[in-house]
């Protein structure tokens, strides 16, 4: 599967004078434009195209996950919803690790998923910032799921990993070329259903009727009868003159906010330019100092501000080194994700990402429905007594990571994030380097070269484990980071073509003056910046 570089030619900025939505399908983001053309929010936009994303994109996210999402609607702090759904009530780990298991399995096991909060996040996003009735909000993606729509290369190409699936034909049986009609009738069907009758017409209807079904006593009725949606308190931290701000734990996110501190204490007067090898070392290390003890530190109880408490990154900074890797070993995992953005005409912006966790999640389908469980209890630890233990309505430590940007007095000045599992802290801090440090438009900071830190797996969520890193640079990196990456000691694998290893990020900005000025990641071969008019 052949991707384009983002060098082939200077990748665009995108502006408008009213409305911009982002995605990596431009089917989403023509949805979400539509919404937005017809009077609805940027909420109603951005659950416009999360539900296209559940028809299009299978392969990243769906029906069957989660979802998280940040709302600026007034000057000041966001709004923070949390989705992430909780283990069923027959979550037991002692059996686990009784059948043998160390860890949570990765496919194949219905344990690996815990109730999916998607559409529990849409409902409680409509309820509070929605304009438009349910049913228009969901025809876009309705009308796709029902008529077909075209395959992207990305879905065409992993298809095949679903070879021997049961209970999702759909889906299993259909291995299109890119561009060839892919129908979605069971999906279709659900979205209907939830159009009509909100959560209650998926976890109370033929969605969650099945899922008690497949779940063989790992869920019980009263599951889905709660809703796994709530709004949280934001996480925010002043970075570069601005305030970042992210989800709390469960998410990562404080990982972002953590390792740009470190890198700006470190750097003092300025980042180094971005073509320098300091940069990217400067932010490696960031990344690695910021993030080492996650496997300890992050779960349910977690306490975001004591995470971001001013002696703890002190001390962190404290261990950079110049001249050499400081020995730390940040998480490194990828993962299957989608990550949208949308602003409208009177300044609402929301930065939303919804997951199956890996690829097609943990590849048990929830039969006539169409929708694919995801794996995102991997997150779960099976050592006994640990915090993040696997149990019975618990929520796993989440990969998860949206950001928000407002500016000293409160307004917003950006919305970002991107997919990438346990490296979208370190992606989202490249760009916020870009973007708040560097001043690159976003375009520039969407398109320009990566890097992310590997553990040598492919699975994405397991270099908790890893007691050595590489650092993954894009081709097109500039031909100083690799060298003086190597000079200073780090392990360096320069990437070959890699369209979903250094995640599919997106970006809009809001100037001073009220212009938009957005971009999508061409890394995904089918995004989009659209504006409304």
């Amino acid at each position: 599967m052949a991707a384009p570089s983002p060098t082939t030619r200077p990748w665009p900025t995108t502006y408008a004078a009213r409305g911009m939505v982002c995605s990596v399908d431009h089917l989403a983001s023509s949805a979400g434009a539509q919404l937005l053309a017809a009077g609805g929010s940027a909420a109603d936009a951005a659950m416009a195209a999360s539900a296209v994303l559940t028809v299009t994109t299978p392969h990243m996210c769906g029906l069957g996950g989660d979802l998280f999402a940040l709302v600026h609607h007034r000057p000041g702090p966001p709004d923070v919803l949390d989705a992430a759904g909780r283990a069923g009530s027959g979550a037991d780990a002692a059996r686990l690790r009784a059948e043998g298991h160390t860890e949570v399995p990765f496919r194949g096991d219905v344990r690996a998923a815990p109730v999916p909060g998607c559409v529990d996040g849409w409902s409680a996003l409509h309820e509070r910032h929605g304009r438009r009735p349910w049913a228009e909000v969901l025809a876009p993606a309705r009308r796709l799921a029902e008529g077909g729509f075209p395959a992207s290369p990305m879905l065409s190409f992993m298809l095949h990993g679903l070879d021997g699936l049961h209970g999702c034909d759909e889906l299993a049986t259909v291995r299109p070329d890119p561009g060839q009609r892919v129908l979605r009738p069971d999906v279709a069907r659900v979205l209907a259903d939830i159009a009509r009758n909100g959560r209650a017409g998926f976890y109370e209807g033929e969605f969650g009727q099945s899922l008690l079904e497949v779940g063989g006593g790992e869920y019980e009725p009263n599951d889905l009868v709660r809703s796994g949606a709530a709004w949280v308190e934001p996480l925010g931290l002043r970075v570069w003159g601005h305030d970042l701000w992210t989800v709390p734990p469960v998410s990562q996110g404080y990982l972002t906010l953590a390792a740009a501190r470190v890198a700006e204490w470190v750097a003092g007067d300025g980042l180094p330019p971005a073509d320098d090898p300091a940069w990217a070392h400067l932010l490696v290390e960031a990344s690695r100092l910021a993030g080492h003890d996650r496997p300890t530190m992050l779960h349910e109880g977690a306490d975001g501000a004591a995470l971001l408490a001013e002696p703890r990154l002190r001390a962190a900074a404290a261990r950079f080194d110049p001249d050499r890797p400081s020995g730390a070993v940040a998480p490194s995992r990828g993962g299957g994700t989608i990550y949208l953005c949308a602003v409208d005409a009177e300044g609402m912006g929301v930065s939303l990402i919804q997951s199956n966790a890996s690829g097609f999640g943990c590849h048990v389908a929830v039969p006539g429905t169409g929708v694919l469980l995801h794996n995102r209890g991997i997150g779960f630890s099976l050592e006994a007594a640990h915090p993040a233990e696997y149990g019975p309505g618990r929520k796993p430590p989440h990969t998860l990571a949206p950001a928000l940007v407002t500016r000293p007095d409160g307004a917003l000045r950006a919305v970002l994030g991107t997919m990438g599992g346990d490296s979208q802290p370190q992606v989202v801090l490249q760009m916020a380097a870009r973007l708040l440090g560097g001043g690159q438009e976003p375009g520039e900071v969407v398109a320009a070269a990566r890097f992310v830190l590997s553990s040598g797996s492919d699975r994405g969520f397991d270099t908790w484990k890893a007691s050595e890193q590489v650092v993954r640079v894009e081709a097109h990196a500039p031909a100083a980071w690799a060298d003086g990456l190597t000079e200073r000691g780090h392990r360096v694998e320069v990437a070959g073509v890699d369209p979903a290893g250094f995640g599919h990020a997106q970006v809009i900005e809001v100037r001073a003056d009220g212009i938009r000025a957005g971009a999508a990641d061409v890394r995904a071969m089918t995004g989009a910046a659209v504006a409304s008019v």
